[in-house]
């Protein structure tokens, strides 16, 4: 349902009020019309000091509910080298940090879910216009001189997860995406059941026809990083497996135990989405590969390939039942095999579910799927 011949083109930008910061821009550009007027959609951009003729990777940063536009996501990342841009999806300006977004008067619909908004015409609601945003905000950052257009990865964070899911779909351009706790298959047992209900089975039908990201996954063709947390609120384990089977291209997992849910650290900091990036936009050493996983009786087992040498392999399981956000989870040493590239360890007797997380020298964590017993 959307339109590629508009969102594909750069759209135009005004400069907005000055950041505060001296090598983060603030500006608008234009957004898809709401209710028949235009909108104007808030960013930051910032791109690194180049030398003449240099090109430099990009990214595209989505902030999840209760979030906008941060200029510490966009530093993060041209601290590393790359151009950043980050867009508010609500019809908000950003504070700059992680409050104090208000809402301007060329905004579009507010979020987030957009499930309030399910009798207006799709082109009307939150989910079609935060994909359009973030597809708009891509087409903007690749059309900047230093820009290698096609070097530009993306990454979100919990609503902003959610939207990278689709959007990767939707606009193959990217060169990778990195969901962080986002995924499909919301109406099984997310954080938003109550909302479902709410609205009614035929209604909420309609919504995960529409919206939810199981639906687009299964067009994504490029690679993926998916980064969760084994108790995450919104995005459970269940769905998200389900959610990541789905796209028929490369796929990494790394799921950690416990991981906060969260803007800042948790979500815009973990080090395998940047060593990910270095591989794909830079060609840097790419994060260990598990070429085989599964269970034989209570016996978990993986093979891998890394350049970077894994240095340990941990064995993650619960012996609890019922919701995954309440289950308790313990890790142990897993025997990890560098010569033969194999880690296994065994499940105890009263677990649930395990999995196994190999970690390499760089401290990047990946996961074999976890199992359920």
């Amino acid at each position: 349902m959307w339109d590629l011949h508009v969102l594909e083109a750069a759209p135009a930008v005004w400069d907005a009020s000055p950041s505060g910061a001296d090598d983060v821009r603030a500006l608008f550009f234009e957004g898809l019309p709401w209710h028949g007027r235009p909108t104007r959609v808030f960013a930051y951009c910032g791109i690194p000091e180049t030398v003449s003729g240099e090109r430099v990777p990009g990214m595209v940063l989505v902030h999840g509910g209760g979030g906008s536009a941060f200029i510490p996501w966009v530093q993060l990342w041209m601290s590393r080298g790359y151009a950043a841009i980050a867009m508010d999806t609500c019809g908000c300006v950003s504070g700059g940090g992680y409050e104090n977004h208000l809402r301007h008067e060329y905004g579009g619909p507010p979020g987030w879910g957009g499930f309030a908004q399910l009798d207006e015409p799709p082109h009307d609601q939150w989910p079609y216009h935060a994909v359009a945003d973030v597809v708009l905000a891509h087409s903007l950052l690749r059309s900047f001189a230093p820009v290698d257009p096609a070097r530009i990865g993306l990454t979100g964070v919990s609503w902003g997860g959610y939207l990278a899911c689709i959007a990767a779909a939707v606009n193959p351009r990217f060169a990778f995406a990195a969901p962080v706790y986002g995924c499909g298959f919301l109406g099984d047992n997310s954080a938003w059941l109550g909302e479902f209900q709410q609205m009614g089975a035929g209604p909420a039908a309609r919504w995960l026809v529409q919206w939810d990201p199981s639906v687009y996954l299964p067009r994504v063709r490029i690679p993926m990083l998916w980064v969760n947390g084994t108790n995450d609120f919104a995005y459970p384990l269940d769905s998200w497996q389900q959610s990541y089977r789905l796209p028929p291209a490369v796929r990494t997992l790394s799921l950690q135990v416990r991981m906060p849910h969260g803007h800042g650290g948790p979500g815009e900091n973990p080090a395998e989405i940047h060593a990910f990036a270095e591989h794909l936009l830079r060609e840097g050493a790419p994060l260990p590969r598990i070429t085989a996983s599964g269970r034989d009786g209570r016996r978990l087992f993986l093979s891998y390939a890394s350049e970077v040498p894994v240095e340990r392999a941990e064995l993650n399981y619960t012996i609890d039942h019922g919701p995954w956000v309440d289950r308790q989870w313990q890790t142990e040493p897993a025997s990890l095999d560098t010569v033969h590239a194999t880690a296994c360890a065994d499940l105890p007797a009263n677990a649930t579910a395990g999995y196994l997380n190999l970690v390499d020298a760089r401290g990047a964590v990946v996961s074999s799927e976890h199992e359920t017993l």
